[in-house]
């Protein structure tokens, strides 16, 4: 039994000299095969009791380094490298929730357009944002790699966030202020063409590099070493950090700016992040590790099924050893994957037909696909029950944005006798909880659940991830007794059909419901981030990225379908319905409630999907989780 590892290089470094090991930027291990935690001495090596084990001076995934030479393992990647990263993703999404958060005002107070208008063009936009990281994706496994990809997108993004700082910033470029009264007020063509040109060139630069980032950093930890794939799991937590580091930034001091000094400065600031963002992103360039793209993913899915189809006739071999598999993986960039017993009726596109065909050369991928490529294809397959079941808590998520903030605006919003909270402010307390949460897991929570699972991580990846759901329902029952109290209060004060008047309960009661999904984005986003990019095949990590983000986007869609049904269906035979537009006569509790019961619903679908699913097994490697 090998008990303990112990750097000769760190702790004795004239020991390496006197017995002839080898000295290389990267120690060898010394490991203690007594059964004793004892220090190394040179009589355990006399003895025989210390084995010396040669450490690879290169990283072991294929990645390489910006030269396209193999990625030394001392100079480049790890911690070293992530500061880099982090830093440019906290400035980008300071640039991004800079723009996203206070936008509807922009389009109502300076380009002077409607409520319904505004929230229309705002929904537009932001849902580009979560279309476009499929382009950056797709650019990024098949052709660029993922550091040119966010390199190419980040300035396309600069053009947007500094051309959108001009339209607010001369005079030529915005409307004037219009008089009272006037009924030909507003933006010309060209002024609307500028601006809109200028908003979705930042739509597209942040989509482009919105599925990159994440995966270009995990990218710096090697995964065939135990030390730096227990760190990687640490990255994903701190790289969410900062995020909502960026987020705490722009939905306080650049909305007051915005609101209250002059939007010029309002968007200049977050297009000076975005430049820092560039800037943090290319310093680090020369310690940074690359995965070498693969091709197109989408043609090797299509590949498989082309193959498997023509050959439906053909019966797979009970042998799997007997399947087409080259000596070395066929697809750049990418590790060979071992065969999966499920999904069998794919193996048909690596069954062989004909022998003969197979001495004349390499024989087309559409007809006879390796091992690894339909293994990619049931990857894929094993992962969508999993991106389905995350939808509902995308639900759950984009009612802070929604309903949570109708809730408080029949609240008492006040502070003190001369300040008021705006009711859409709260869902900073959801940003203090991830700021809270994430050192509390990473330092404090894994530490303790390693002592009961096993496991380095503390969870395995679909446990955080069905963590997360279950607080998520408790957010719902948390805004549901919230909105029976508040129907109660309003009431006892005769307040159902006076809609001018705050129901004399306190907005900070709203808190709890913030802050428990603060807490559930901990285990769930970030459980999906490592997710997706771990179970993810090596050659479309970055599209599987994209495809974590679509569920941001589809559980907005699903929430507003649902207050579509909800209101058509409840609000029949002259009744008020669940949400009216005055809430004091309806029961958002019960939409609440709903919520609640569909995350139930979803969360035992989620279980039966993450007890069929099977982990990524990569050829050569021990399925540990």
């Amino acid at each position: 039994m090998l008990n303990s590892v112990n750097s000769l290089g760190n702790s004795h470094p004239g020991a390496m000299a006197q017995h002839g090991l080898p000295s290389a930027d990267i120690p060898d291990i010394v490991v203690d095969s007594s059964g004793k935690d004892d220090a190394v001495s040179e009589k355990k090596i006399q003895e025989g009791q210390l084995e010396i084990v040669p450490q690879p001076i290169y990283t072991q995934d294929g990645t390489v380094d910006i030269h396209g030479q193999p990625a030394v393992r001392a100079k480049t990647g790890t911690w070293k490298a992530c500061p880099f990263v982090i830093g440019n993703e906290c400035c980008e999404r300071l640039a991004y929730y800079g723009i996203n958060t206070n936008m509807v005002t922009y389009l109502k107070d300076v380009l002077h357009q409607s409520n319904s208008a505004a929230a229309t063009n705002v929904t537009n936009w932001a849902g580009t944002c979560y279309i476009t990281p499929m382009i950056g994706a797709f650019m990024a496994d098949t052709y660029w790699g993922r550091y040119w990809t966010i390199a190419a997108f980040s300035s396309v993004y600069f053009v947007g966030m500094t051309l959108l700082t001009l339209t607010a910033s001369i005079p030529q470029l915005r409307p004037s202020h219009c008089a009272e009264n006037s009924l030909s007020c507003g933006p010309s063509k060209g002024q609307l063409a500028t601006f809109y040109l200028a908003l979705y060139l930042i739509a597209l630069g942040t989509g482009g590099i919105k599925p990159c980032v994440s995966s270009f950093g995990a990218d710096q930890f090697d995964e065939s070493d135990p030390v730096e794939k227990k760190h990687k799991s640490s990255f994903f937590n701190w790289f969410y950090f900062s995020i909502n580091v960026g987020a705490l930034i722009s939905s306080s001091v650049l909305v007051y700016i915005q609101d209250n000094v002059s939007w010029a400065w309002g968007f200049g600031i977050p297009a000076v992040a975005m430049g820092i963002a560039i800037c943090s992103f290319f310093f680090g360039t020369p310690l940074y590790r690359h995965q070498k793209p693969s091709g197109s993913p989408l043609t090797r899915v299509l590949q498989v099924f082309v193959a498997t189809f023509r050959k439906y006739w053909v019966a797979v071999p009970a042998d799997s050893s007997l399947l087409y598999e080259t000596e070395e993986c066929s697809i750049q960039g990418s590790r060979k994957l071992d065969h999966s017993n499920e999904l069998l009726f794919l193996d048909k596109a690596a069954t062989i037909v004909d022998q003969n065909k197979m001495s004349s050369g390499s024989p087309s991928p559409w007809w006879l696909c390796t091992v690894t490529q339909v293994e990619e294809v049931k990857m894929l397959i094993r992962i969508l029950p999993i991106w389905v079941t995350s939808i509902v808590f995308s639900t759950v998520y984009a009612q802070m944005s929604t309903l949570f903030v109708e809730q408080g605006q029949t609240m008492d919003i006040s502070m003190g006798p001369h300040f008021k909270i705006p009711p859409a402010s709260l869902s900073i307390f959801d940003t203090l909880s991830v700021i809270f949460w994430v050192p509390v897991y990473d330092c404090l929570i894994v530490p303790v659940a390693r002592l009961f699972t096993g496991y380095d991580r503390g969870f395995t990846q679909l446990q955080r991830m069905g963590i997360g759901l279950v607080i998520s329902m408790t957010s719902m029952i948390a805004a549901a007794i919230v909105e029976i109290n508040r129907l109660r209060i309003a009431r006892h004060h005769h307040l159902l059909n006076d809609t001018g008047v705050s129901v004399p309960l306190s907005i900070f009661w709203q808190v709890p419901q913030y802050f428990l999904i603060g807490a559930a984005e901990i285990f769930t986003f970030i459980g999906q981030l490592e997710f997706f990019y771990d179970q993810a095949p090596d050659g479309m990590r970055s599209l599987c990225s994209a495809l974590s983000l679509a569920t941001v986007s589809l559980g907005s869609y699903l929430s507003s379908l649902l207050v579509t049904i909800v209101s058509h269906v409840t609000e029949r035979d002259g009744s008020p319905g669940w949400i009216p537009d005055n809430l004091n006569v309806g029961h958002m509790d019960y939409f609440f409630w709903l919520l609640a019961v569909l995350s139930l619903l979803n969360f035992c679908a989620y279980l039966a999907c993450a007890h069929w699913y099977k982990y990524k097994k990569v050829h050569g490697t021990s399925l540990k989780q």
